[in-house]
């Protein structure tokens, strides 16, 4: 009997539950891709998702070749018309999947499995994305969690997930395969040539996660504690995009955290590791979005949906190109705009800068990172734009604002990232690289820097901005106008 498996943002064949389970009888397998973003509404994929995608739906398909097998991609606006008509036309019937837990999607997929069954086709879904799904996680009164500690400690106590199973050695195609659009013709590619950077900073696909995975427990495990939050140096895994996309699931990477700890190649504490802790942050992050799915545009915390936020169109286009004065903010936005990645720290330090010193929305700064970040992922940017805003769950504290001297001198010591991202401030002194409005013009003109030409002024004064955050941030503690 042919299993038609929906490939969604599952895209490898290793420790994949929706294939290990069409492939248990022995029958073919059909392996298909509907690309219907508007069944997403307004989270379809962004522009740095969308390159990402392509090219690692191009690597599932080779593989799927090597195995003897192909990828169907069709295009539609209903995904469940288009599974009816592949099943049909290959004689399939029964479909699997791996499960999606954004709002939209879960609304999509009970659509998709009811219309399934309706037809008189076996439809299934498995867990192939989370240690833990949602719903399986509760606190002692039977209601989500709302803190990651306490979240993460409970998860910790819940059995280990299972063991990844192993890749198909080879796959049957169907009998009959169905027509195929084109790669290409789905269009996931930028017109212009905007993604050069991205390219020369990426290999999406599986085999790309494995070596990437494999790269950090040689090399970068052990000093993961301190070297993450220093952007100037390769201290976090790169994972993130891999993960999003489902080309490496993060049971994989639990167990060969344990294989490596068992091989003592790794520290037997790996299961205390920060690196652990931060997989329990994207649990934390799905288990929220599950929970309470209007944080994607709405505050958690009720309070904030009255937060003052000021419309500065000027203000959001210098944050978004890198121009706002402030090096260690702009070496963020410039790091995202050309390679579709920010350093973790500064992803924080950068939001503060937007909803804090410029007072401008979360869900601003939300969407262009939807749009420009290759992880861009729904569940994460939600959660670490509420946090910093101050208006989600284990939110940073109100009075919590990064001042972004400080922050780029602690993590950013001597400099290497920001001259890296601002080539224009590379001749600064040390001390004058975070503020180089301090600098004396001396200074600046051997640095070869002249502050309003070759790098902007401040748009705003830091202290300043940081007193009127404080008193709007106040004001939510005031009664509202309408009680």
């Amino acid at each position: 009997m042919t299993t038609l498996v929906w490939f969604r943002r599952d895209l490898r064949l290793t420790d994949n539950p929706a294939v290990h389970a069409a492939l248990a009888d022995g029958g073919p397998m059909l392996a298909v891709y509907v690309h219907a973003p508007e069944e997403e509404g307004d989270w379809a994929p962004g522009g740095a998702s969308r390159w990402w995608l392509h090219h690692s739906l191009a690597a599932l398909a080779a593989e799927l070749e090597r195995l003897g097998s192909r990828l169907c991609l069709r295009a539609g606006r209903d995904s469940l018309a288009t599974l009816l008509e592949l099943a049909r036309a290959s004689g399939a019937r029964r479909v699997l999947w791996n499960r999606l837990y954004e709002p939209s999607a879960l609304r999509r997929d009970r659509h998709v499995k009811a219309g399934l069954r309706a037809a008189g086709l076996e439809a299934e879904s498995f867990n192939g994305a989370l240690l833990h799904e949602p719903w399986t996680v509760r606190n002692r009164a039977a209601e989500p969690f709302q803190v990651f500690t306490a979240f993460w400690r409970h998860c910790r106590t819940l059995p280990d997930p299972p063991a990844p199973t192993a890749p198909p050695g080879a796959l049957a195609p169907p009998p009959r395969f169905p027509g195929s659009e084109s790669l290409d013709g789905l269009a996931l590619l930028p017109r212009l040539g905007w993604a050069a950077g991205i390219a020369r900073s990426w290999t999406p696909g599986s085999g790309a996660a494995q070596a990437a995975l494999g790269r950090f427990l040689q090399e970068g495990f052990a000093d993961y504690a301190d070297a993450r939050d220093r952007p100037g140096v390769i201290g976090t895994s790169r994972l993130s995009p891999h993960l999003h996309f489902g080309e490496i699931g993060p049971r994989q990477v639990w167990h060969a955290l344990r294989r490596g700890a068992d091989a003592g190649e790794l520290p037997r504490t790996w299961r205390d590791s920060q690196y652990l802790a931060e997989l329990g942050w994207r649990e934390f992050a799905h288990h929220l979005l599950y929970h309470f799915p209007h944080t994607a545009e709405a505050p958690l915390r009720p309070a904030y949906a009255r937060f003052p936020w000021r419309e500065d169109g000027a203000g959001l286009r210098a944050w978004q190109r890198g121009l706002t004065g402030y090096p260690i903010v702009d070496a963020g936005l410039r790091e995202l705009w050309h390679t579709g990645w920010m350093h973790n720290r500064v992803r924080m330090i950068a939001a503060s800068f937007l909803v804090k010193d410029l007072l401008i929305s979360w869900r601003a700064g939300a969407r262009w990172f939807w749009d420009t970040l290759v992880d861009a992922d729904l569940a994460s940017n939600t959660l670490g734009w509420q946090w910093v805003a101050g208006c989600g769950a284990d939110a940073a504290p109100y009075f919590r604002i990064f001042n972004p001297v400080s922050q780029g001198d602690r993590f950013d010591a001597q400099g290497g990232y920001v001259r890296r991202w601002l080539p224009e401030l590379a001749g600064l002194p040390d001390a004058w690289l975070m503020q180089p409005w301090a600098a004396a013009p001396a200074v600046l003109q051997a640095a070869g820097v002249t502050l309003g030409q070759t790098y902007p002024q401040p748009c705003v004064e830091h202290a300043a901005a940081r007193q009127r955050a404080l008193e709007a941030l106040a004001s939510l503690k005031a009664p509202s106008a309408s009680h």
